[in-house]
């Protein structure tokens, strides 16, 4: 592109423009490496005034691609730049149209995606801008991109509702018969093309409550399974119905939308053979478990088996998922007592792993507690593995003789700092000699801290001590960190009392360094999950 065309516009120099479009127009057919033309530039880069003084020289570059196949108003739109945009959206309106070209329309004109200027609005979010353009031509709502995506399609996945709506009223008043009759060039040829918009699928397969599902927009999802109930049932390639894509992507909201109105879209089955429930407990999602739990009331599904036999209970088992494998066997729902392909109850998957973590005991012990109370006059399949009581309980019974040793010796320690505070005592007053000090405070507040926190971790394994299998993982969790805290707390109150007692600089800066680098070190042997259970 000439250097001075190329400065001019991108400064917004409309002066320096208007000097060397003066004196010779011709640099505007010159462009840059990627094909941009200065129209280009001046609407990626907001220059409205820019914009309005090349159009009035050379009006054809409104439709002139650059290396993308991008109008200026696809680049208008895709940066963001409305102003630009609905100024070549007014003169767009003035433009002679060939309804015989698609390349003659400033609206129906695709780059090499296949998105129209409709199609940029929508996925960039342009709410105002994208109305804009259904009103100056409703017909450009139908074509579809490369990926087979309608701008319907795309809006409902950006969750516009405002932008669906029109197009939909706008469908409402074309409506003729059940097919829906729209007349746009399609290849360079015009024609009118039977084409039901709402039931249109991309490439995926995906129809628009698909989309709609993944972008979680309750709204939406209802007012397309009123308005079209078969979409709820449609698979995409992947064998995915909207339902099972709202599990995945986490859309609380659409989960309830569609089996709100739609239920019995909950005995749909993935290609494994899993129904939502199955999809759920395998991305890990405890509060969608929830969700399907409440709203999904069939007996059934919870103990609908898999392509391998596995029940959602088997997945939450086998996964070591120990919240999931509890609210699943709590619920009377569900059958505990279910064979895999293996002929193992979740019970007995967990009974035949190698290797067998704190989580797996306990969801065991819970698993065959709760067997034992429900299924008293039936028969239940006996233990793959007979050690697993004994190690259960020598695992709680270990593991709570450390915690307890480690919580009694921190808080021995804390009990005794308190009566022999650094520096000692005023003999005449008993208050403390270096009480006015900040770090005598910060001494005072963590030790308070560890002698607490070890306090409450030693009581609550008192307790524990008359209920192994009561004792939750999650109760165990809570008092690690608080071990944690407590020794973290400790080591401040070592580091404060030295900085308090001691005159030697280098040596309370080595103290400070020690003690500073102790978690570090905890971090670098075990790694984070040192730090947590």
């Amino acid at each position: 592109m000439d250097p001075a065309l190329h400065k001019a516009v991108t400064e917004g120099d409309l002066r320096m423009l208007n000097i060397i479009l003066t004196a010779d127009p011709k640099p505007l057919l010159s462009r840059t490496p990627q094909q941009n033309t200065a129209l280009h530039i001046a609407a990626r880069l907001g220059h409205r005034d820019i914009a309005d003084r090349i159009l009035k020289e050379c009006e054809t570059h409104l439709l002139e691609k650059n290396i993308d196949g991008d109008t200026p108003l696809h680049v208008a739109l895709k940066f963001g730049n409305t102003e630009v945009a609905d100024f070549l959206i007014n003169y767009s309106l003035e433009w002679p149209i060939d309804i015989e070209s698609e390349e003659g329309n400033p609206f129906t004109t695709k780059n090499k995606l296949g998105n129209t200027v409709l199609h940029e609005a929508v996925i960039h979010g342009k709410s105002e801008v994208a109305l804009r353009l259904l009103k100056a031509n409703p017909n450009v709502s139908h074509i579809l991109n490369e990926k087979h995506e309608s701008p319907l399609q795309i809006a409902s996945r950006v969750g516009l509702e405002d932008v669906m709506s029109e197009i939909l009223a706008d469908m409402a008043e074309e409506e003729m018969g059940p097919m829906l009759v729209v007349a746009f060039p399609t290849g360079g040829r015009g024609g009118h093309i039977r084409n039901d918009l709402v039931k249109q699928v991309d490439r995926n397969g995906n129809n628009i409550l698909h989309h709609a599902a993944q972008n979680d927009n309750g709204k939406i999802v209802e007012m397309l399974i009123t308005m079209e109930p078969s979409l709820a049932y449609g698979n995409n390639h992947d064998g995915q119905p909207p339902l099972h894509v709202a599990v995945y992507c986490g859309a609380k909201s659409a989960i309830k939308a569609i089996l709100k109105h739609c239920p019995d879209t909950a005995e749909q089955l993935a290609p494994d053979g899993g129904n939502a429930f199955h999809i759920a407990v395998k991305k890990g999602r405890l509060d969608l478990l929830k969700c399907l739990l409440k709203h999904i009331q069939q007996e059934h599904l919870l103990n609908h088996r898999d392509s391998e036999g596995n029940t959602p209970l088997h997945l939450a088992a086998k996964q070591s998922m120990t919240e999931m494998s509890i609210l699943l066997a709590r619920d009377k729902r569900v059958n505990l007592c279910v064979l895999n392909n293996e002929g193992d109850t979740a019970r007995s998957a967990i009974e035949m792993r190698k290797e067998i973590s704190d989580n797996d005991l306990y969801v065991w012990s819970e698993l065959k507690k709760i067997e034992a109370k429900r299924y008293q006059k039936h028969l239940i399949p006996p233990p793959r593995n007979a050690s697993m009581q004994s190690k259960t309980e020598k695992y709680f019974n270990l593991s709570f003789q450390t915690y307890s040793l480690i919580a009694a010796l921190i808080t021995t320690v804390t009990f005794a700092s308190t009566f022999t505070m650094p520096g000692g005592y005023d003999q005449q007053t008993g208050f403390a000699i270096l009480r006015k000090e900040p770090s005598f405070k910060i001494f005072v507040i963590f030790n308070t801290i560890a002698m607490c926190s070890a306090l409450v971790v030693m009581i609550c394994f008192i307790w524990a001590r008359e209920d192994v299998v009561k004792f939750k993982v999650i109760q165990r969790k809570l008092l690690h960190r608080l071990t944690i805290l407590a020794s973290v707390s400790l080591l401040v109150s070592l580091i404060t009392a030295v900085y308090l007692v001691v005159d030697s600089k280098c040596l309370v800066s080595l103290v400070i360094l020690i003690g500073l680098s102790t978690p570090v070190m905890v971090c670098l042997v075990l790694g984070f999950d040192g730090l947590s259970l």
